[in-house]
This record gives C-alpha cells, sequence and structure tokens, in this order.
C-alpha cells in the first residue's frame, strides 16, 4: 500500500483539492444512469484524506439522484465534475469519491491503476456487468 498525496483540480482551476490516495488499491468505473453519462472514474477515501484548496463547496454546482445518499460537486465555470461526497454504511460511513481523471499524475500511473468495475445500473454494486467494455 502506497498512499499518495495528490493535487487535482478542475479544467478552469477553479476547483483545487489534494487527496491522500493510494491508486494501486484500485479506482471504479460504474454503469449507473449518471456514472455512465460521465464516464466516471472514481476512487473513495475518508474524509480526512481529502483538503479542499479552492473552491468553496457551497458555490458548486452539486447534483443528487435516485437515493440522494451522495452528491457530486462540479465547476460552475468548465462544468468538470471534480467529486462527490456522501454516507453509506455499507461503505464504512462518509466518504469523498474523487474524480481519478481530475489527479494531476502523468498518463501512466492512470494506466496503472486497477479497475473495479461496480453494475449500479442493476443496483448490483459489488459485481460487475456482463459489459465493461464502453466504461
Amino acid at each position: 500500500m502506497t498512499v499518495q498525496t495528490h493535487q487535482a483540480s478542475c479544467h478552469c482551476g477553479a476547483i483545487r483539492y489534494e487527496v491522500d490516495l493510494d491508486l494501486d488499491a484500485g479506482t471504479s468505473r460504474c454503469n449507473c444512469s449518471m456514472c455512465s453519462k460521465l464516464r466516471k472514474w472514481g476512487a473513495l477515501v475518508k474524509p480526512d484524506a481529502f483538503r479542499l484548496i479552492s473552491g468553496n463547496i457551497e458555490e458548486m454546482g452539486s447534483y443528487q439522484f435516485g437515493t440522494f445518499s451522495g452528491t457530486y460537486h462540479f465547476c460552475k465555470q468548465c462544468g468538470i465534475h471534480a467529486f462527490g461526497t456522501g454516507e453509506l454504511e455499507v461503505l464504512g460511513g462518509k466518504y469523498y469519491s474523487v474524480n481519478v481523471a481530475c489527479l494531476d499524475v502523468d498518463h501512466a500511473v492512470w494506466a496503472a491503476a486497477p479497475i473495479q468495475y461496480m453494475d449500479g445500473l442493476n443496483n448490483n454494486w459489488f459485481n460487475p456487468p456482463q459489459i465493461t467494455a464502453h466504461m
């Protein structure tokens, strides 16, 4: 386990954060209606591993759907979905879901990160869907 501090931002830089994350521990992609449209690539961290550097969460755009247990936060200037927040007991309580694509890392680091595919479309979160190539 190699936890590293990564810098991250939206496209225009209005939202900046840093996150302590072990990318080797895995990332995730989901086929739910929201993640499919975003082609979201996420990683979960506990709140103490996330630090908002710039941007005010109350001034960001936000969106909830479904069970309303999570909130997607996005930049109102450039539209990038930078991270999400939520609380689910099955995930260990409060969490941040960072957009892996917002991390300022070399593309080789992204390519090496393991991905867990989740079938959110069918509420079968801990199993992969039959088709993952589009994710």
